[in-house]
């Protein structure tokens, strides 16, 4: 005899999606306005990781918000400009391929996000940040939330934000140096870009140079040449929009 199929969902289908219940949490215990702190670029080899901070206004909240990664680039874009256009506060940071070599990409990310608190145009008395650590130096209440970019719209908004920064900005760099196909891989260690980084070498100032396979080839004779490019993101440290 057929066992009767159950009506549930399976658990794997069940797709979280964010909303503002952390905002609305925050508000009823006096902590306005919150920001959202997400990043992106934390994985590849190449180009700055790039944080975003954005207080939404709770009355003007887009639609279809979600963790950038699952969004297309259609999606992100379409995204993007509302989300400047009906949030309270945008502001955007970077920490370059070198400042990650001087630390590391866990606290380059950490202090994206902090400058990118930093530059809102209000001052925010809550964050909530991405992950599971809270950035040093954040002069207000924050709190940090794993897959926070699919439970808060606030982190989800900042996720969309620093994606297609950094992905514009790898643009930028794939076309001041056609060689290495950034503008399609946006630095990811992809099999086109391992290939042309073993046939040219990795740039000064755009590759993290404290990645693998970068750091295993410091030993020999694989030494970075001096092939500065005139890298559109140069020392960008934040940008804001109200």
């Amino acid at each position: 005899m057929a066992r009767p199929r159950s009506d549930s969902p399976p658990l794997f289908e069940v797709v979280e999606k964010p909303d503002f219940s952390f905002e609305r949490k925050g508000i009823g215990q006096g902590l306005w306005p919150v920001a959202g702190l997400d990043e992106a670029g934390r994985g590849p080899l190449a180009g700055p990781v790039v944080a975003a901070a954005v207080i939404l206004d709770p009355k003007r909240i887009p639609r279809g918000l979600d963790d950038s990664k699952r969004l297309t680039f259609a999606q992100r874009e379409a995204l993007f400009a509302i989300i400047l256009r009906k949030a309270l506060g945008v502001s955007m940071a970077s920490v370059s391929a070198e400042g990650i070599d001087a630390s590391d990409i866990r606290k380059a990310s950490l202090e994206a996000m902090r400058r990118a608190l930093a530059g809102l145009p209000i001052a925010a008395r809550l964050a909530l940040a991405d992950g599971r650590d809270v950035p040093p130096g954040i002069p207000c209440d924050c709190r940090a939330l794993v897959r926070g970019d699919q439970r808060s719209q606030s982190i989800a908004a900042a996720s969309i934000v620093a994606k297609v920064m950094r992905d514009r900005m790898m643009q930028g760099c794939g076309q001041a140096d056609r060689r290495y196909g950034l503008e399609v891989h946006m630095g990811y260690a992809t099999e086109r870009h391992r290939a042309a980084i073993e046939t040219h070498g990795p740039v000064v100032r755009l590759h993290r140079m404290s990645f693998s396979p970068f750091r295993l080839g410091a030993e020999g004779d694989g030494a970075a040449p001096d092939m500065e490019a005139d890298l559109p993101f140069a020392d960008i440290e934040s940008h804001r929009a109200a």
